[in-house]
């Protein structure tokens, strides 16, 4: 088994899962100040912090699933690392511009980059290590 591998795998997914919780936080806590207590109510700011977080939910989910998969077929931590510090990273700050009421565009554009980088990264490691497992 490829336990390096899976460790790599279980730490982004702790990392994410961290990331999740802050968003739901946030998310609560602007609803709270905008007194939006169901939906987004037609407020800005709500449907921003809103959006951030089903965004989250879009990208994480899908990137640790592949990066798990192919752990388990046996590619190597360091690859899994690289995956997930992209992951980890363009998630925090995605969050962060979606979280503030004014952020800067260059979050948004490189949070959205680096989680594309992982979770295509990702899927293609999945779909070659099940590829290379048939083939073998």
């Amino acid at each position: 088994m490829n336990t390096l591998g899976i460790a790599a795998v279980a730490i982004y997914a702790g990392l994410n899962g961290a990331i999740l919780i802050w968003l739901a936080v946030q998310t609560g806590l602007i609803r709270n100040q905008e007194k939006v207590f169901m939906g987004d109510g037609g407020n800005a700011r709500m449907i921003r912090v809103m959006r951030g977080h089903a965004n989250a939910i879009e990208f994480i989910p899908i990137t640790l699933i592949c990066m798990t998969l192919a752990a388990l077929l046996g590619t190597s931590a360091v690859i899994l690392h690289a995956l997930g510090i992209m992951l980890t990273v363009g998630r925090f700050i995605h969050a962060l511009h979606f979280t503030a009421a004014d952020a800067p565009m260059w979050q948004r554009m490189a949070g959205t980059g680096l989680s594309f980088l992982a979770m295509g990264g990702a899927a293609v490691m999945a779909l070659g290590s099940g590829v290379m497992v048939l083939a073998a």
